[in-house]
């Protein structure tokens, strides 16, 4: 199975460097993966970077705890947004969704939806699934669809957990085939990456892209 069009080409660490971002975006643009995912504030490098190729500009939003208020959000997402971002992950506000106060996590993935759309971008909301019950991933997946959201994906990757099968199984069941969904966190080999996308995954955020393209499988290889 080739995996390089579910990657979202994954650096997220505090202390990367513009050398290692570039090398992220050769490595996305020689392996054609579906995007990099960098903090916002290497998006301007990244756009550089990849123009003129296929490979999106990925950010993230709110990272990576959620509770920023909405128009902080916002401010920071216009940003992005005015300097190449074309895919934005949100982390959705899990203080609010713990308080029970899904209108409030509605209307915050609402306002960045908007934005996004506006400039021909998608959003991804990051519902932190290692934080939440069942029944509180339900209703993160049911606020994010409602909310206009393209995508839900399950963790930050900086949490207490990250993608399960269980938790990509429930989010796909939950909004069926209405929202991408992304999984994200700990997918370091073939065999775990071919399990979240037989459950329903479509996306792939990870820092193990290249080898997961290269290693192949016990079915062949790609």
């Amino acid at each position: 199975m080739n995996f390089a069009s579910y990657i979202d080409h994954t650096l997220l660490k505090p202390d990367a460097t513009r050398e290692q971002i570039r090398k992220l975006c050769q490595e996305a643009i020689q392996f054609q993966f579906a995007s990099v995912c960098l903090n916002p504030f290497y998006v301007p490098q990244a756009a550089k970077e990849l123009k003129g190729s296929n490979v999106k500009v990925c950010t993230v939003v709110g990272f990576p705890l959620g509770s920023t208020p909405t128009a902080v959000k916002s401010a920071e997402t216009k940003w992005v947004l005015e300097h190449g971002a074309q895919e934005v992950d949100m982390v959705m506000n899990v203080a609010a969704a713990k308080n029970g106060e899904w209108e409030t996590v509605e209307k915050d993935i609402q306002a960045l939806a908007e934005l996004c759309h506006k400039s021909g971008a998608i959003l991804k909301v990051i519902i932190e699934t290692c934080l939440l019950t069942n029944e509180e991933k339900t209703l993160a997946c049911k606020a994010s669809w409602a909310a206009g959201a393209d995508f839900v994906k399950t963790s930050t990757g900086f949490s207490t957990g990250g993608a399960t099968i269980d938790d990509v199984k429930l989010m796909r069941k939950t909004v069926g085939e209405n929202l991408g969904v992304k999984a994200s966190g700990g997918i370091k080999d073939a065999a775990t990456a071919e399990a979240l996308i037989a459950a329903g995954a479509n996306r792939l955020g990870t820092s193990s892209g290249v080898s997961l393209v290269t290693s192949g499988t016990s079915k062949g290889g790609y």
